[in-house]
């Protein structure tokens, strides 16, 4: 299939052409919720802790004699019933992480990417430059392009400028096209990618 390219400014620059094996499958919300998930227990940093009785600092001493006074029969003011006590399986430190077969992430990318053009949210622009590394200027291109919120995908090296400028923007991410996930495409609204990332997309997955 064929999409117009539009230039930063708005203008026409031509066509491109695109891939049915990227952008025209028919998306899968399961493979693409399992990515997403598999993403998301990666950033997690696990460093989350409580104490559990054998680490509280408090008197191991039992509370009462165990028999006369009509009250329950505790030991440890530790326990996890009492004030102060213990975290009865609390959470510990850990990894949060879990594998996903390369060939399923390979699928969930190409799937948002279609899900992507289905809903037409797809905008190819010639190239990601910026004449100057002015949030202003970038930010009145993007009105005149619509874009509010939006995920930009450059070529293997991003023009610094434009990244700076970019950089402000609320809503905006710049990512690299080796960076490219589906977590980061499914949480922006628009998808721009530039000629360079659509070529390296088909590089990659041909």
């Amino acid at each position: 299939m064929e999409l117009n390219v539009k230039t930063l400014e708005g203008k026409d620059a031509g066509k491109v052409s695109l891939s049915d094996a990227i952008f025209g499958l028919e998306p899968r919300e399961d493979i693409i919720a399992r990515v997403i998930r598999w993403q998301l227990a990666k950033k997690r940093q696990g460093t989350h802790k409580a104490q559990g009785r054998a680490e509280v600092s408090r008197t191991g001493a039992k509370m009462y004699k165990q028999k006369g006074t009509g009250r329950a029969r505790h030991h440890s003011a530790r326990a996890p019933q009492f004030r102060g006590g213990g975290k009865a399986h609390g959470p510990v430190v850990r990894s949060h992480e879990h594998d996903l077969p390369k060939k399923v992430r390979a699928l969930g990318l190409r799937l948002a990417l279609s899900a992507k053009l289905k809903a037409e949210d797809v905008i190819i622009l010639d190239n990601l430059v910026a004449a100057d590394a002015k949030t202003k200027a970038l930010a009145g291109a993007f009105e005149t392009l619509g874009l509010t919120n939006a995920l930009f995908i450059g070529g293997a090296e991003l023009d610094s400028n434009f990244k700076l400028a970019a950089a402000n923007i609320p809503n905006i991410d710049v990512l690299p096209v080796q960076g490219i996930n589906v977590y980061d495409i499914l949480r922006r609204g628009k998808l721009v990618l530039s000629k360079a990332a659509v070529e390296a997309l088909e590089e990659r997955f041909k």
